[in-house]
């Protein structure tokens, strides 16, 4: 077996235990989110998506502050509820608006001016993206899953552009769990 393409299918394999437990509101995604970018640096680097590489590193680095954020932060207080799961705050919207077009505009350039990437806009817009997705994943914010669902659109026909059908698979499941997910966090939220 080629070895990206074994690549492509653990990731696929891990990437289906990450939206059980991210559905279900478990710590026990961030062990996957740990498992899965690991796999995805290799994956990534050798197709040539350079931003997703380097959003891999961050994912791996942003679950361990996902991890320690569910386990020990006061947003998973059982004073609010069992899950602590809330709205994203109004306030927060234009700062997190901002360090997405930031991240988006300074990836851009990084893969423009020193990579050979041929989905520079693309590449650069999904990892900015899920940048702030993952900080909202992290914080228990029920709208987290729809920039999840636009993340996980976008990659879905840029995984299939470049070839990583099992990646591109796992992106096209994500779409419709983030669907389902939004609206099982929504009943979930603390009002």
């Amino acid at each position: 077996m080629e070895y990206l393409t074994l690549l492509d299918i653990i990731g696929f394999i891990v990437g289906l235990f990450y939206l059980y437990f991210e559905y279900k509101a478990s710590i026990w995604l961030w062990l996957a989110s740990i498992i899965m970018p690991a796999v995805d640096m290799f994956l990534y680097y050798e197709a040539g998506l350079y931003a997703d590489f380097g959003m891999a590193i961050y994912y791996c680095l942003a679950a361990v502050y996902g991890w320690c954020m569910w386990k020990f932060s006061s947003t998973s207080s059982k004073k609010e509820t069992n899950t602590g799961i809330t709205h994203f705050p109004l306030n927060k919207v234009l700062p997190v608006v901002i360090v997405f077009l930031l991240a988006w505009v300074l990836i851009y350039y990084i893969l423009v001016a020193y990579t050979d990437s041929n989905v520079p806009v693309t590449d650069s817009f999904t990892t900015a993206l899920s940048i702030v997705a993952m900080w909202a994943l992290a914080h228990k914010y029920v709208e987290q899953w729809l920039l999840w669902l636009l993340v996980d659109v976008v990659c879905t026909v840029l995984y299939i552009y470049k070839d990583i059908p099992f990646k591109a698979s796992i992106y096209g499941i994500y779409t419709i769990v983030a669907v389902a997910g939004y609206l099982k966090w929504k009943k979930m939220a603390v009002r």
